[in-house]
Formats: C-alpha cells, structure tokens, sequence
C-alpha cells in the first residue's frame, strides 16, 4: 500500500464536489437534527426577506399612489414585524450552524487523530510530520470555517435566488425570462472554472504543510543548525517553502476572486435589462410602477447572493479541498490488520521463528532475503553486521511494525499477523537507540503503556523497580521518579532517555526484549549495571542485541551476521571472533 500522501493519482484529484460533499456529510450524520433546523431558520428568513419587495411594491401602487396614508402605516408595521422575525431567524440558524462547525472541527481533528493511531510506521516515513500537523490543523478549520460562517450565507443565498426567481416569472414570464438570462451564463462560467480554483487551493495547502514541515524540521534539528552553524541553509529552505506559499497563496486568492467581477457584470446587465424592459411595459400600460419598484427589488434579491456566492463558491472550493486532504487520511487502512482464521503451527520450543522471509520498504528494493532462523526462548541474541545492513529492519519485523513481503515470521509458534497488538506490546518490549519521551516525570513515561502498575503509588513503585533490580538506575535522576522530563526530553540526556526506556522495558516484564543500540549513549560503568540487570531477568526472557561494539554482545549465545540481505548464524561469541579473523585473513 502506497502510503504517500502526495503521491495522488489524477484521478483523486478530480473528485466531484458531490462526491466529496457526500463523504463529509457521512462524518456529521449525528448532526442530521440541528442541520435540518438550521435549513428550516434559512428557508423562513429568506420567505419573511422575500415577503418585503411585494409588500412595498402594492403598498406604493395601493396607497401612496391613492394618498391613503393609513394604509401605508399598517403597511410600514407588517413590514417592522416581518424584518424583527427575520432578524430573529437569522441569529437563530447563524447560532445553530456556529455549534454544528465546532463539533464538526471537534469531531474530524479526533477522527484523524484516531486513524493517525492505527496507521503503520510505514506511513509516518512516507509523510512529514509538519505537513500531518497542518492537515490536522489548518484544513479542519477550513472547513470549520465554511459549516460556521459560509454555508449558513451559501444556503441562504440559494433559498433567497430560488424565491426571487419564481417571484420574477410570476409576476411576467417575459421580462423573468430576460432578466434570468445572464445567471445561465453565470452557471456556465462557475462550472468551467470551478475545477481551477479547487487545484489552486490545492496546490497552496499543501504549500502550507510544506511549510510547516520545514519550520518542525528546523524546531526539531535546532542544536545541530548552530552546532554546524547553518543557519543560512535552513533560513534558505525555510524561505524557499515561505516563497512557494506566497506564490500559491496569490494564485489561489486571485482564482477565488475570479469570480466575483464576472457575477457583478451580469448582475448589473440584468438589473439594465430590468429597467428598460420595465420601463417599455410601462409606457405600453401593461405595467404599474408598484411592479416595477419590486421587480427591480427582486432582481436585486437575485443578483446579489450571486455575487456573495461567487466568493462563497470559492470558499466551498477551498473546503473541499481541505476535505480532500482530509478524507485521504481517513480512507487509509493499515497494512498490519490482525489477520484471523490463521491455523496455528505445531508447537515449537522457538520463541520465534522466521519462514523464508523477504522484505523490502520500496517495491523493487530487497532489505531482507530468504531468511530461516529460530530463536529459542530464555537466551540471549546478538545481531551484527555493518550499517544498513538489516539488523534494525529484522528486529522491527519480530515487533511486527512491518510485516514481510513474502515468507512467515511465528510467535511462540502462532503467526505473528494473528497476534493482537496489545498481545504483541505485552510480549515484545523494544528499547530504541534514540527513544522517544513525553512531557511529563521519569515515572510518567516509565508507566507508559504499562496498565499492570497505572494506579500504583510512588511508594509501591519504587518497591516494584526495586524488586526488578532497577533501584540503582533511579538513583541517577535527580529527583528520582519525580524527575521533570520536557518535550522530547530534552530536558535529560540521552543516556537518561535510554535508561528511561530501559526501565520501562523491563517493567513490562516481556517474553523477548530487543535492544537496538541501547547502550550506544550510556557510559561503560552504567553499561555494567545494565548488563547485570539484563542477567537477572526471568529465565524465559529471550534477548536480542543490536550493536556495533563486539564487547556489548561478549555474553551472547548465539550471533548473528546481518548483512547485503542475509542473516547468518556465527555461532557464540569466540566463533565469530575466528570467523572475523578468517575473512580478513582470507580477504
């Protein structure tokens, strides 16, 4: 599965506005209720709007015409009483459609949060997180933007056009015919350019998560920009990416505004056609000047929502161009779905065990090749082999945060795709050369995922880790358990970090603990206490070590040389060493 969010085929490029409008309509179907009032509000505030022009056309040819100016006064408080209730629509159904775009906002940002969640690690390298963060952010608001404030304007507009329309023909099918004609050239035009602008806006969102990724990138890499003192090159990307939003920016402001002086020519052609026709039936005696004032009142009614449509129609494209984006996150599924119905394999003392395996991250380039191994429950596994030559790719295969391309990889001898993910979390812990912290204490993200002690307090846990062995690793942190940890955690040092993962590893107490490079940052002596700790774990704990450096894989059972596709067994520690020997040797 391409998981590329730029990667679009022209064909989801061209997705329909009904389409698109369908899509999100399902989202906020629980919001049936309130839309359908909001409806009922927009449809009685335009009928009390459309009510005016009448009443003021009959009242000048009924009383002011006759100088019945008692008439004229009754008239003038139906009309103060028709405007009130019509004010009283409008803040009602402007209040309503207000609460249904926040909890339209409240309920897309959770449902992309969700599916980011369940999206494999694939997903998150094919795509920036800057460009994630503003599609979470900045294109939910757009279309916040168009449920709260537009489409009440968009559908009254709509209502009101409608209305003015049929008031327009019932009065003369003649002159309504004639004074409707440029809306059929207006109707033409939207729709051929209509595409245009949805691609402009297009085109300037993904400039604006472009851009955010490169200001994330330059938050995230802050010490190495001054360390290396490179500030000019990420100040010439970032403003490369600030250059390509402006350009976009202007094209996609001037093809929404594209619009708006085409409506209002033929708004003015019709409202010419109006008066010199009006005028003509006049002086042939088959039009009064009543009519004529609310013909010219409905035309107006008429052409001006057209013109509010033309930047409303621009704003719809820019929602459903921010829908777009949207709904290619929601469409996505993860490649890792629990499989069921997998017969399971004949017991076997492996703890795990790969079945001809091959992987690869991109189509056509191989990682992994034709892999058969096992390895058996309570002993200790060390990967080495130069960098990029699989050994990290081979571990994270075992954690199932891939899965292979061809071939079987068995837990305890049950296929790994039909093991659930809190079964997998539970058995495997992974501790990452560079491993992620959250804001919050040491304790806070040791019991990350760990519900087993969640409600423990800072007493029972203490005795918890000092049970695992893990009490002289607290000691380090200031605080202890307590200890303050920033975002990122740059707060402690990367050493810190490992034994934060160390700790929260072990706590978990799993089945196989993988180790990728988690003493890369840790100095010899600390290194030495891990160790003992690792040799204290229960005796069904199976191991497996990453690493570079020979020394942390000294203690190992069996080593593996991981390289140019292939994993092969070395044999212990002192057969690899003689195996290394004979190659240089050889070579």
């Amino acid at each position: 599965m391409n998981y590329n969010l730029n990667a679009v085929s022209e064909q989801q490029q061209k997705t329909s506005a009904y389409a698109a409008l369908k899509g999100l309509l399902r989202l906020i179907a629980h919001e049936k209720s309130n839309l359908a009032l909001a409806i009922i509000a927009i449809v009685l505030n335009a009928a009390l709007n459309l009510l005016g022009p009448f009443l003021i056309g009959y009242a000048i040819d009924h009383y002011i015409a006759q100088k019945q100016y008692h008439g004229l006064l009754v008239f003038s408080g139906i009309l103060l009483v028709i405007y009130l209730l019509a004010l009283f629509t409008s803040y009602f159904q402007t209040q309503l459609m207000g609460s249904v775009g926040q909890r339209l906002l409240f309920t897309l940002r959770n449902a992309i949060f969700n599916k980011l969640q369940i999206l494999p690690v694939a997903f998150f390298h094919a795509n920036k997180a800057g460009d994630l963060i503003s599609r979470v952010n900045n294109d939910t608001d757009k279309l916040n933007t168009f449920f709260s404030q537009s489409l009440v304007q968009f559908i009254s507009s709509i209502v009101i056009m409608t209305g003015a329309g049929i008031f327009l023909l019932l009065i003369n099918v003649q002159l309504g015919a004639a004074t409707l004609m440029p809306a059929l050239l207006i109707l033409i035009f939207t729709k051929l350019v209509s595409p245009w602008i949805k691609k402009k806006s297009a085109v300037n969102m993904a400039g604006v998560g472009n851009m955010s990724a490169q200001i994330q990138e330059s938050l995230n890499n802050f010490k190495v920009i001054v360390a290396f003192n490179r500030r000019d090159y990420f100040r010439k990307r970032f403003d490369e990416a600030n250059r390509y939003n402006y350009t976009t920016a202007i094209s996609a402001g001037l093809a929404g505004n594209t619009l708006l002086p085409v409506y209002g020519l033929l708004s003015g052609l019709a409202q010419l056609i109006v008066l010199l026709y009006g005028i003509h039936l006049i002086a042939a005696g088959s039009f009064s000047i009543g009519l004529l004032v609310s013909y010219l009142a409905y035309a107006t009614q008429f052409y001006n929502p057209l013109r509010q449509l033309a930047t409303l129609w621009a704003s719809f494209q820019v929602a459903l161009a921010g829908w777009d984006r949207i709904a290619q996150i929601l469409s996505l599924n993860t490649n890792l779905a629990v499989v069921e119905n997998i017969t399971a394999e004949p017991d076997s003392t492996a703890v795990v065990e790969f079945r001809k395996v091959y992987f690869g991250y991109t189509k056509g380039k191989e990682i992994l090749h034709n892999i058969s191994l096992q390895l058996q429950k309570g002993k200790t596994y060390a990967f080495v082999g130069p960098t990029g030559g699989g050994k990290t790719t081979t571990a994270s295969l075992i954690a199932r945060l891939y899965d292979p391309t061809s071939g079987t990889i068995l837990l305890n001898g049950k296929d790994l795709r039909a093991c659930q993910p809190e079964e997998l979390s539970k058995k495997i812990g992974f501790i990452l050369q560079e491993p992620f912290l959250f804001t919050g204490t040491v304790k806070d993200n040791i019991l990350y995922g760990n519900a087993q002690y969640r409600h423990y307090s800072n007493e029972q846990l203490r005795q918890v880790i000092k049970e695992a062995g893990l009490e002289s690793l607290l000691t380090i942190f200031e605080n202890g358990l307590l200890t303050g940890v920033s975002s990122g955690g740059d707060s402690i040092s990367l050493g810190q970090k490992q034994l934060i993962a160390f700790m929260r590893a072990v706590l978990r107490n799993p089945d196989i603990l993988i180790l990728d490079e988690a003493t890369a940052n840790i100095d010899t002596v600390t290194e030495q206490l891990l160790e003992e700790i690792l040799n204290k774990l229960p005796a069904h704990t199976t191991r497996i070590i990453i690493a570079h450096r020979l020394n942390t894989i000294r203690n190992a059972d069996e080593i593996y040389f991981v390289n140019a596709g292939e994993v092969i067994r070395a044999g212990s520690f002192n057969e690899a060493i003689d195996k290394l020997l004979h190659d240089k040797r050889v070579s």
